[in-house]
């Protein structure tokens, strides 16, 4: 098997060390933007007023501010903890910076991709919609064989993504408990198995109580601690804009690795351009398409503005010797600990299993419209809650490096994908855009 991660790694480096996949989403981020206007900047106010805006779905539908729920809790999950360290132990205060850069730009992509699956998107038998990118790759460009390729990625993605959650929940689990892993993963899979063999609605109504709740735990807390620190905050902020242009990281060589840290850890994070939330977009009942793009893209600020600084902050308002020599979850840990107390280990851990356990149900979201698209029989669709609840139980008890390469792989080549079908399209999208305004404006 030596030859096949070898080819793995290859591949890998090419997509990301080589920073191809950095300056597609960079890139597209711009010249979105520039289409559009500025959607995320100019429309702002307005879709944090969709967001809390009443929808009227029938039983089976799921509404706006559901769909929201689903893509952000994909979205929120170990990227924006242990990522969010990654970034800063790598790339020093400046990476935070560069990840609100790429947060910002890659909103636009979030409203094209999003607005294109609601305009190729297709009634399900079972109640409600489906689509995403196999839909518009299929519909919009009469190219099945790039959706199902798609689809194929995208399984080797999340088989990848579920080992990779498991294994952090039950490693900061031992640190704050010391539970030991086979327990952990246990827990995890019986209680992911409680939710996933329910019906689709299930899902929706978890993920809708809960990314409201473990977001705002997660703020609160992290709000407590800027206020402690308050006095800290000016000098904190000072360094990130110091760091992310400074003349020493420049002359010093690593302004390329402060910038290129945060453009990955943002793009991980918020899943702008992969293809993913478009699942969770193009099951939205709304009046316009665009109207789904639009809360979608106030899904990615959420994601990395609000979130992934929120844990940036924590990390760099703590002393700097808590830093040295630590890293991922038990630097976090540590981070905490300063700032709150022992207790701050415990919160953690509890808020990471909350992230990930979303992360998992959002998935599984995903992956119905995607099985669908290839099969219309039911088995593929049990077939997958097993695959999930052995990727969960394997990732907890067993660290596979090779997995987490594939993780890689699958998110990579789904995204080339993905945008290949979005760029094509984008003009569907910037039609609706320009639609929906002069309807909102005109009754507005």
């Amino acid at each position: 098997m030596n030859w096949f991660e070898n080819l793995v790694n290859i591949i890998n480096g090419i997509m990301w060390n080589k920073n191809l996949l950095v300056i597609l989403l960079v890139v597209s981020g711009i010249i979105f933007t520039i289409r559009t206007r500025g959607v995320q900047f100019r429309l702002f106010a307005h879709m944090c007023q969709l967001l809390t805006e009443k929808s009227k779905v029938g039983k089976d539908d799921v509404s706006s501010f559901q769909a929201f729920c689903i893509s952000t809790a994909s979205r929120v999950g170990v990227g924006n903890l242990a990522g969010v360290v990654a970034a800063v132990s790598v790339g020093g205060p400046g990476s935070v910076f560069w990840m609100w850069v790429v947060a910002l730009l890659n909103s636009a992509t979030a409203f094209i991709e999003s607005t294109i699956a609601i305009l190729y998107r297709e009634k399900d038998p079972k109640g409600g919609y489906r689509g995403g990118a196999p839909y518009f790759l299929t519909k919009g460009l009469n190219q099945k064989w790039l959706g199902v390729l798609f689809v194929i990625f995208a399984l080797i993605c999340w088989g990848g993504v579920f080992q990779v959650i498991s294994n952090s929940v039950t490693e900061s689990f031992n640190t704050a408990f010391g539970i030991n892993t086979n327990m952990t993963s246990l827990i995890l899979v019986v209680l992911s198995a409680g939710v996933l063999f329910g019906n689709r609605n299930k899902i929706v109504k978890v993920l809708d109580k809960m990314v409201p709740f473990m977001a705002a735990l997660y703020l609160i807390v992290v709000f407590y601690i800027i206020v402690k620190n308050i006095g800290l905050m000016g000098t904190t902020m000072v360094d990130i804009f110091e760091h992310a242009f400074g003349v020493k990281q420049f002359l010093g060589g690593t302004f390329g690795s402060v910038v290129m840290e945060g453009v990955k850890r943002g793009l991980f994070s918020n899943e702008a351009g992969s293809g993913s939330a478009p699942c969770a977009a193009a099951a939205a009942e709304v009046e316009h398409p665009a109207k789904q793009g639009l809360i979608q893209a106030l899904g990615v600020l959420v994601d990395t503005v609000v979130i992934c600084s929120a844990t940036a902050f924590v990390i760099l308002l703590s002393n700097g010797h808590v830093q040295e020599g630590l890293g991922g979850m038990t630097l976090l840990q540590e981070a905490f600990r300063y700032h709150v107390g022992e207790w701050g280990v415990v919160f953690t851990a509890v808020i990471l299993f909350l992230f990930s356990f979303s992360t998992i149900l959002g998935i599984s979201f995903y992956a119905k419209p995607n099985l669908y698209f290839l099969c219309e029989k039911e088995w593929p669709q049990e077939a997958f809650k097993i695959f999930t609840l052995i990727m969960l139980y394997w990732g907890g008890v067993r660290q596979n490096f090779l997995v987490w390469s594939l993780a890689d792989l699958g998110l990579g080549l789904m995204t080339i994908v993905n945008m290949i079908g979005v760029f094509p399209l984008v003009s569907k999208a910037l039609e609706s855009l320009k639609d929906y305004e002069v309807k909102y404006f005109k009754n507005n």
